[in-house]
């Protein structure tokens, strides 16, 4: 080996050590960086003209498992689909109220049956026709505001969605031209590890609205497709659309055109089903709180209310009222129409003819709502029959519930039953989901950095370098030597 070969196999040496030991520091600097993943320097003989020439940096590797990396993307889009559901179906539960919640539905009509009670003892008493008032008015309040806050969640899921559909077209867009930044410095030999890094952080965001596979191409490149096999970037980026709604009422959804679906490259795609390509992330959960979870509470709050108009408006509870007048509560005013369900729990108000606060007379609740005149003041009779129609068993008219007969209170406490049943399931579900994706996250530790293992390597590198600069000063030490003895 001539001494002009010795230098330049030492320099390399150094060359690589150096580049060793600078991406040894990025390790350990990144551990904790989101996105990042653990770099190796490969190294090869250098040979020149077949002549060993020391050592060459042949590339910079990614240590990333792709397959582990697909499952817990899939697990976060998993987690945060049940996140969604979780805390629509608690919101709803603090809706309607548990039976042990003071303003719970179930709180509220028992009142209304013990001022019956109270009153049909005693109804001669002003002070307890005005209970019954008081706490009818409660009872149409708290389905009122089940109603509100049903409504309200399905306006911050619209809402949500468009954030979610706005956040996609970004992140696509940025994933397009790093992309191309790929191509472009891959093709030129640079290291693209940082670009690499960066892409699967933006990946990583996609993955937990819409649950994605990554298929690799030439040069770097990736195709992004939702499970559901929908393109999100192959070669041009995806463009999804949607239109969020100002405001949400009971009667508004998706299939009568009220409520904006998904579009991408401006082909529409269902948004439920097995056929939906955006189910298993946030998205298809927001979807399903509006137009499913939320759609499905209303109607059985609304089944509820339409008990409760029906008992009091049957033939026989109040011989006083004119056929098709409404009874005790009323649809906004007006008798109930079947035709007409929808949204009746935010519409129910008690009758203004017995309503003191909208110019009735209480009175009409022992009398009747058709009397004209007050009675004599100890007839309980219409009192007693108002106290029957509420607790008696009766056909439920509206889907729903299971069916068969039931008196109001039972169909309120299948109502609370089932919201609690729904969300304890939820719940569930979310904390399955969550373990389920620290599980994966902790595999995907375990195959990252490892501090520990990185000091010892940088010893080796060390040693490496020390090696390579005792051999330049030998290198040295012999030229010196030749130089004096030409002298």
């Amino acid at each position: 080996m001539s001494i002009t070969s010795a230098l330049a196999g030492a320099l390399s040496g150094l060359s690589a050590t150096a580049r060793q030991a600078e991406i040894l520091s990025s390790n350990v600097a990144n551990a904790t960086t989101p996105g990042y993943a653990r770099r190796q320097v490969g190294l090869g003989a250098a040979v020149l003209a077949g002549q060993g020439q020391g050592v060459q940096v042949l590339g910079v590797t990614r240590d990333v498992d792709r397959y582990l990396l697909g499952e817990r993307r899939i697990a976060q889009a998993g987690g945060g689909d049940r996140d969604v559901r979780a805390e629509f179906l608690k919101r709803l539960e603090q809706a309607v109220g548990t039976p042990e919640s003071a303003g719970s539905l179930a709180a509220r009509l028992a009142s209304f049956d013990q001022a019956l009670v109270e009153a049909s003892g005693r109804p001669e008493s002003q002070a307890r026709l005005g209970a019954i008032a008081a706490t009818a008015r409660s009872l149409t309040d708290g389905l009122a505001a089940a109603t509100d806050d049903i409504q309200a969640a399905r306006a911050t899921a619209d809402r949500r969605i468009g954030e979610e559909v706005g956040k996609l077209n970004s992140t696509i867009a940025q994933l397009s031209e790093l992309n191309v930044e790929l191509r472009s410095f891959t093709g030129a030999g640079r290291d693209v590890s940082a670009l690499l890094d960066e892409r699967q952080r933006l990946v990583d965001q996609i993955s937990a609205i819409v649950p994605v596979r990554e298929i690799p191409r030439d040069l770097n490149q990736i195709a992004l497709f939702t499970v559901g096999g929908a393109p999100l970037l192959d070669g041009s980026p995806a463009a999804f659309g949607f239109s969020a709604s100002p405001t949400i009422t009971p009667e508004m959804t998706q299939a009568l055109g009220g409520l904006s679906g998904i579009t991408i490259n401006g082909r529409p795609y269902d948004t439920a089903g097995s056929a939906s390509p955006i189910l298993g992330g946030t998205l298809g959960a927001l979807f399903a709180v509006r137009d499913d979870l939320a759609v499905s509470a209303q109607g059985k709050v609304d089944a509820v209310a339409r008990d409760l108009v029906e008992r009091f408006a049957s033939a026989g509870v109040d011989p006083t009222l004119a056929p098709g007048a409404p009874g005790l509560f009323t649809d906004a005013g007006a008798a109930f129409d079947p035709l007409n369900e929808t949204g009746l729990a935010g519409r129910l108000t008690l009758n203004a003819l017995a309503d003191p606060a909208r110019g009735g007379a209480l009175f009409r609740l022992r009398d009747g709502l058709g009397a004209l005149a007050e009675g004599p003041p100890g007839n309980a009779a219409v009192l007693s029959a108002l106290r029957t129609a509420l607790t008696e068993p009766r056909p439920l008219a509206s889907g729903g519930f299971a069916a068969g007969t039931r008196s109001l209170a039972t169909l309120t406490s299948d109502l609370l039953s089932d919201v609690s049943a729904r969300r304890l399931a939820a719940q569930s579900e979310q904390t399955f989901a969550a373990a389920k994706l620290t599980a994966l996250g902790d595999l995907e530790a375990q195959n990252g950095i490892d501090t520990d293992q990185e000091m010892q390597d940088l010893l080796v590198i060390e040693k490496n370098y020390a090696a390579n600069a005792k051999v330049i000063q030998a290198v040295t030490d012999m030229i010196d030597t030749l130089i004096r003895l030409d002298g």
